[in-house]
């Protein structure tokens, strides 16, 4: 298991925008005081973890949890825009209803598609499929992986990204609509081919 990486990959704390249940995607909003809360007392179950590098998605709401976590090991934080929440385009602040009513129509083709349907489904050019999200943080994984065999690697992401990943890995019970809570995390082992 020495030429494996184990990445723990963490969901950002709760933000403004999750409060009021807007899509975020790439768009940003900082962290609450509930979700600065909720990332200390991660930082306190992964303390006894010797980290060896540590990595997050560009957007302020990952870096801001990112801080929180690296504050006693005080390793550098590598940003990376393969680790980004999904693409809501135009769609990005505002409210998941309205989206669906806008959509709405999209939404009911997408209910009827198959799986592998579903995973290339596009329901705009600014969105990004489940197909387009999976490929992008594959690419970090795997190079990642690589690059740091035997080593514990923290990363910082979105709750939508790690549920696409979840899918694809076969560890998502429903289909890709758990929700993944602020500040939970997944714990990875991979080589850059096997996970």
């Amino acid at each position: 298991m020495n030429n494996y990486a184990t990445f723990y990959i963490v969901r950002h704390g709760e933000t403004e925008w999750n409060v009021k249940e807007f899509l975020q995607g790439h768009g940003d909003s900082p962290l609450t005081l509930e979700g600065r809360k909720q990332i200390g007392e991660l930082a306190k179950g992964l303390s006894e973890i010797e980290f060896d590098h540590v990595f997050s998605s560009d957007l302020m709401r990952a870096q801001q949890t990112a801080e929180i976590l690296n504050v006693e090991r005080k390793l550098a934080i590598n940003t990376t825009r393969l680790l980004r929440e999904r693409s809501f385009g135009k769609y990005e602040g505002k409210r998941k209803e309205e989206f669906e009513e806008a959509n709405r129509e999209l939404v009911e083709k997408f209910q009827k598609l198959s799986k592998e349907q579903k995973w290339k489904f596009k329901y705009a050019d600014d969105i990004e499929s489940n197909e387009e999200l999976i490929t992008r943080l594959l690419v970090f994984l795997r190079e990642t992986a690589v690059a740091y065999p035997g080593k514990n690697i923290l990363v910082v992401s979105h709750g939508g990204a790690i549920r696409v990943l979840l899918t694809h890995l076969g560890q998502e019970p429903d289909g890709g609509r758990t929700a993944i809570g602020n500040g939970a995390y997944v714990k990875l082992i991979s080589d850059g081919s096997d996970f």
